[in-house]
């Protein structure tokens, strides 16, 4: 795959491009949120036509240096300059003057318009102030050809998955003329194949003379990707070297300051004598899943996985009764129950992470107290009047066993990082101690840091007794933690690995795709 060298090479103005090494150069950059110093002095050059990836924990101030390349924030103090000129950008149209432009973490697109009107809106073709919808048809084929993404131009956005949506973000950029895409965490909510095809068009993209500027959390790829690596620590610059010279535990003591385990914890499988917490036999729903029959005993593992559509989030959310079945039975230590709602759910003991914090997780503008008590209100209340002091006091028992930072119970949501978000989110869950915990992608958008403090605390849970069922895109992950794994494909179990004694021979990472992808 290649691209047009020509439509990178254009500038506004149609100016010939600075040909020096520097493409974006910020000096004694800083930004304040409030209270926190989210960028303090940041020096740093991004050469032309390479890939330069920022990693760091949640909160190190990644995506704001992003942001401020991109005309998104504007800096509070110091100097931007692109080609070598200094630039004062106001807000992304400024920046896409200049060539740069910015594929954010959550997707930007309008779900009810068309692949083509996404790619071109606000920039279509116009004669005379009617719309050339058949000049904006031949831009478009040709930007797509030289991509080779293969996407229907009259294919509605709602209707495309999430890599595919990414690839219309790419898509939007180019069309833009961009020489310069920061990418915010491009592959997070990306199974591992699709995040490898996305990784290509990067590569491609830097290949036809493009500059990356990559955010993300996953250091195997920005390993595998990167030109150049620079790692930031509490909004401070720690490091920028060849990706050549890193390794994933180099990176990672650089971001925190120590070095950190990278191995997931020692496995404690139950006894063979451990009681069913939960059973499920031929769940069904039209259109999602068929026939799921499981079990999973007290102090049990059990990973779900799947491509992205094959239904294993949507079994989640029927077993939580987030969405209705059409058939099939619930049992929760021995006892049948119906699960009309999730209300039903969290008085039968279950609890639900779901795969998105801010959609479905998490209030954002409320305080952290209030996110964490709500599923709960009748234990911190006295009629319709909530004692305050009691909710506070246990919010802060919880933000302390999960280490949230910082410990504000009153603190506003939105406030805090991602990886502390999630924590919050196990903390709404954990408030009472459930009997069935469902983690859906537990450690979506978060730091390795955090992931192996999450990671711990989901071993702990289980070693305490509760039942886990967890699904993740990412494999290793499913493999690293659980003791049985499930494989679905189109809405169907496809097979079952156990790992521990007696366990199967082809508990892998190949077996588990071989089944997903139903692969002979």
């Amino acid at each position: 795959m290649s691209l047009n060298g020509e439509l990178l090479t254009q500038s506004h103005g149609d100016k010939a491009l600075d040909r020096s090494p520097s493409h974006v150069e910020l000096r004694g950059v800083s930004k304040r949120f409030g209270g926190v110093q989210a960028l303090a002095e940041i020096n740093l050059t991004v050469e032309r036509g390479l890939v330069h990836a920022l990693v760091g924990e949640n909160g190190a101030g990644k995506s704001t240096l992003g942001k401020i390349i991109s005309g998104v924030i504007p800096p509070d103090a110091g100097k931007l300059l692109v080609d070598g000129r200094s630039v004062g950008f106001r807000s992304p149209r400024d920046a896409l003057v200049a060539g740069i432009a910015m594929i954010q973490q959550e997707i930007s697109l309008v779900p009810k318009l068309t692949v083509l009107e996404n790619v071109y809106l606000g920039t279509e073709s116009h004669r005379g102030g009617f719309l050339r919808s058949a000049s904006t048809l031949r831009r478009f084929e040709a930007l797509n050809g030289r991509t080779s993404f293969g996407l229907s131009p009259n294919t509605l956005v709602s209707r495309l998955g999430v890599a595919e949506q990414k690839r219309v973000e790419i898509l939007k950029a180019l069309a833009r003329h961009a020489r310069l895409i920061v990418m915010d965490e491009p592959t997070a909510a990306l199974p591992e194949h699709e995040s490898e095809k996305l990784l290509a068009v990067v590569r491609s993209l830097r290949d036809s003379g493009a500059t990356i500027v990559f955010v993300s959390h996953f250091l195997e790829q920005v390993l595998g990707v990167a030109d150049t690596v620079t790692v930031l620590r509490d909004g401070k610059l720690v490091s920028t070297t060849p990706a050549k010279d890193e390794t994933p535990a180099n990176l990672v003591s650089a971001m925190l300051g120590h070095a950190i385990s990278l191995a997931y914890p020692p496995k404690v499988f139950p006894t063979d004598d451990a009681p069913v917490v939960c059973s499920v036999r031929d769940l069904s729903r039209r259109g999602s899943f068929k026939d799921i029959s499981f079990d999973i005993r007290a102090g049990e593992i059990v990973g779900l996985a799947g491509l992205v559509g094959s239904g294993r989030s949507d079994v989640a959310r029927a077993i939580f009764g987030a969405t209705q079945s059409d058939r099939g039975t619930i049992e929760i230590d021995g006892r049948s129950v119906r699960m009309r709602s999730p209300c039903d759910a969290v008085r039968a003991g279950l609890a639900l992470l779901p795969e998105s914090r801010k959609e479905q997780g998490l209030l954002m503008r409320m305080s952290v107290a209030h996110n964490v008590t709500l599923p709960h209100l009748e234990s911190v209340s006295s009629g319709s009047w909530v004692r305050a002091r009691q909710e506070q006091s246990r919010t802060l028992e919880l933000l302390e066993r999960l280490d949230v930072r910082p410990i504000k119970p009153l603190l506003r949501m939105s406030a805090l990082s991602g990886g502390n978000q999630q924590k919050v989110l196990f903390g709404k869950w954990l408030f009472r101690r459930p009997r069935l915990f469902i983690a859906d992608e537990p450690t979506h958008g978060v730091d390795v840091g955090a992931k192996a403090a999450i990671y711990q605390l989901i071993a702990s849970l289980a070693q305490e007794g509760m039942a886990v069922l967890l699904i993740s895109s990412e494999l290793d992950e499913i493999l690293g933690l659980s003791h049985r794994v499930i494989a679905m494909r189109r809405g169907q179990i496809v097979a079952e690995l156990s790992d521990g004694p007696g366990r199967c021979a082809c508990f892998t990472e190949d077996a588990v795709m071989h089944a997903i992808f139903m692969v002979e």
